[in-house]
């Protein structure tokens, strides 16, 4: 199958795809920050670029676009170009687990949702940052009094 755009059009839509301050991302931090929750930060400098980062807790939270990083639920193979798209997302997605292990090895705890999840229950993916936060607190509390 052809592509219905020409490439000009088609560079144009490409380039119309953001990296950052997408629909998802906005939806969360905004719900965050509703809930109380404003000590994260964004466009912080480590492996991945998370898209959320909360420091004082050494954790990252990425919201992973469906198409780009391979939803079992969403992802659909695109019609045009197949080994490119293959190779593409592939990669994006041993990236991502390489990320992953090495945040991890650092000690960061990662969280990563799907695109989809946070647009239709954003509720629950903050529920579970708050739930993993108390976890956090509640484990340096632990270990202070150890201490």
């Amino acid at each position: 199958m052809t592509d219905v755009h020409s490439r000009k059009q088609r560079s144009y839509n490409m380039s119309r795809i953001r990296g950052r301050d997408t629909g998802p991302e906005i939806k969360l931090r905004k719900l965050l920050f509703s809930e109380g929750l404003r000590g994260y930060r964004i466009s912080v400098k480590l492996p991945g670029k998370p898209d959320i980062v909360f420091r004082k807790y050494k954790l990252a939270v990425f919201i992973d676009g469906c198409f780009w990083h391979k939803c079992s639920k969403c992802f659909v193979n695109p019609e045009t170009r197949k080994k490119f798209w293959q190779d593409k997302i592939k990669s994006n997605v041993e990236r991502d687990n390489k990320i992953n292990r090495i945040l991890k090895k650092d000690g960061w705890t990662v969280v990563r949702f799907w695109e989809h999840d946070v647009r239709k229950r954003p509720d629950k993916c903050v529920n579970k940052i708050i739930h993993i936060i108390s976890k956090i607190n509640y484990a340096k509390k632990k270990k202070n009094k150890s201490s």
